[in-house]
């Protein structure tokens, strides 16, 4: 009897993730169990588990790949445009970018549906990312004089907050792109309007 040479444990974990993804994309997120994942790549079950202790785990670790390749929306924007604009202009990306992410990858669209009041911990990643974006852009804000706040960092966790409206899957996926692109100029103006007047 041939023995298969033994992988390492980061090459399995990848295949696991690749397969996963590969089958949410075909047949949906609902409707693959790991017994499926693990069939598909000739191991048991309890070999995926060893890896992702539930298929939230495996959902985490997929969304991570995604987000964490999502670093275009995160370059530095034109630092001689002055914060309201930066504002405006990186909301304006984010939504771009999530838009065609539920356009190409609806099934990962499904899974943040499905996995919603998990808060996984890629979700928490990438709220991280934007909050640090926005606390970026109200401090130049602040140094041209245009910005008066107290606390940046709450401040840019509210108006991460604010944004949810034209920025979360659930909320954008019901209206068109330029309905949501109307709104996203309405919000980044109140919030601009209110880091003027100092009411963070």
């Amino acid at each position: 009897m041939v023995r298969r040479p033994r992988r390492k444990a980061e090459e399995t974990r990848q295949d696991i993730l690749s397969m996963a993804e590969m089958l949410f994309r075909e047949r949906g997120f609902a409707a693959v169990s790991i017994a499926d994942i693990a069939g598909a790549l000739d191991m048991s079950p309890a070999n995926v588990f060893k890896h992702f202790r539930s298929k939230v785990a495996l959902v985490d670790a997929i969304a991570g790949r995604h987000l964490d390749n999502a670093a275009e929306r995160f370059v530095p924007l034109d630092q001689d445009i002055p914060a309201e604009e930066q504002l405006l202009r990186f909301v304006l990306r984010l939504l771009e970018g999530h838009l065609q992410d539920i356009q190409k990858s609806p099934y990962i669209f499904e899974m943040v549906v499905s996995t919603i009041e998990a808060k996984l911990e890629a979700g928490k990643r990438y709220r991280a990312r934007i909050e640090e974006k926005l606390r970026e852009i109200i401090r130049k804000g602040m140094t041209e004089g245009r910005y008066h706040c107290r606390d940046p960092e709450r401040a840019a966790h509210t108006v991460a907050d604010v944004l949810a409206c034209v920025l979360h899957p659930i909320l954008i996926v019901r209206d068109d792109k330029e309905t949501l692109v109307r709104r996203a100029g309405e919000i980044v103006g109140f919030v601009d309007a209110a880091l003027q007047n100092n009411a963070c």
